[in-house]
This record gives C-alpha cells, sequence and structure tokens, in this order.
C-alpha cells in the first residue's frame, strides 16, 4: 500500500533521556527531556471552576473546549471511544462497520478491494472528560505471515464534546499483480501523547483482480 508515513520494522526515529533519581524512597524513575519539567495534570472541570465566578470567561472556555461543564466529572483521563470504521472507494462508495467489530465478522474480510484502487479509512469516535493530546494511528499490514506494509500518521488533539468526530485517514492504493491479491491481515491502533491505547482492532480485507 501507497501512502502515509512509512517506517521499516525494527527502526525508531524516536529517542527518550530517562534519569533516575535516588533520591525518591520509592525508586520512582523521572522522564526529564532537557530542561523540560511536565506540569502535572489537572483535572479539565478544575480548571473550569477556577474561573467559575466571571461567567464571560466561562462561557468562550466552554465554547473553546466544545463542551458544557456538566459533561465533565474530574475524571483526569480522557475517554476516547471509537464507534465506526469506514472505507471510502471510488470503487464502492463507502462502506461503515460498527464498533467493535460483530463476532460474526471475525475472520471475515471487513471490505474487498480492487487491485490499484485508492481508497481512505473513515473513523468515528467521541472524546470524554478531558482533552486527548497528540492522538496518533498506526496501521501495520501483513500478507501470508509476512508484514508487507506500516503506516503511521497524526489525527490531532481533541476537547471533550458530545458530538462524535469524524476523521478520514490519509489515501491509500492497493497494489497490483498477481502476487498482490488475496487476504490481508492488518493491525490499527490508536494511541495519545502519554501513549494510552484508545483501540486496538485487529481486521482483515482481500484485495481481488480488476476486471
Amino acid at each position: 500500500m501507497e501512502g502515509g508515513k512509512r517506517e521499516e520494522a525494527g527502526q525508531s526515529s524516536e529517542k527518550s533521556f530517562v534519569v533516575d533519581d535516588d533520591d525518591q524512597e520509592d525508586g520512582e524513575r523521572n522522564e526529564i527531556i532537557g530542561d523540560f519539567v511536565p506540569a502535572p495534570p489537572v483535572p479539565l472541570k478544575d480548571q473550569l471552576e477556577k474561573d467559575k465566578d466571571d461567567e464571560s470567561l466561562k462561557r468562550w472556555k466552554e465554547q473553546l473546549l466544545g463542551c458544557v461543564e456538566s459533561d465533565l466529572n474530574g475524571q483526569m483521563d480522557p475517554e476516547v471511544t471509537f464507534h465506526s470504521i469506514g472505507i471510502l472507494s471510488d470503487d464502492f462508495g463507502e462502506i461503515n462497520t460498527p464498533l467493535p467489530v460483530d463476532k460474526l465478522q471475525n475472520g471475515h474480510p471487513l471490505f474487498t478491494l480492487k487491485e490499484g484502487s485508492e481508497y481512505r479509512l473513515k473513523l468515528t469516535f467521541t472524546v470524554l472528560h478531558n482533552i486527548v493530546s497528540g492522538l496518533t494511528y498506526t496501521n501495520a499490514v501483513w500478507k501470508g505471515g509476512m508484514q508487507v506494509d506500516r503506516s503511521k500518521g497524526m489525527l490531532g488533539t481533541f476537547a471533550p464534546q458530545r458530538e462524535p468526530y469524524v476523521h478520514t485517514l490519509e489515501e491509500e492504493t492497493t497494489p497490483s499483480g498477481v502476487l498482490a491479491r488475496g487476504i490481508y491481515t492488518a493491525k490499527l491502533k490508536f494511541e495519545d501523547d502519554d501513549r494510552r491505547c484508545h483501540l486496538e482492532l485487529d481486521y482483515s480485507f482481500e484485495i481481488k483482480k480488476r476486471c
């Protein structure tokens, strides 16, 4: 498949610098990058309550964040729920599958594409309780037990809101030729800046000959 950002298996461009604090009795390891030490996380509800007496500022924050105080419960971590996965292609238009995938579909291709066709994956999800920062995806694809493709990309940062977000991933192109046809398995994973995994979806699809 073509499109998206590719990386070779076993290689990574990310580096982390970890400093051990021997003075801590509990032996915790604090991760410090350069001279920057991140501030402790604060529930979004607490941030809104700081200006609860200023109605205009409070309304501005609610409009900016896409939520109202009644939707917040003081929970520290954001809750990201994926509701559906769709496939967009000129070959057949749009097909959407509710998540989690029905058990009856396990082991069966989620969709079928023709060789050399362009397509996009479409996700529908909601965010609750707090802002989710730096939501990213990785999509790894295998055929016959061998990894043949891996793409990754950034979705962005999303505030909690009642209405679901709809996000379309970068365009991909299926390979062509006799060897390209057949059943593929894939794993789609979504993580945020804090490496929290919000969805890990195993699915399969089929590539058929173009008539």
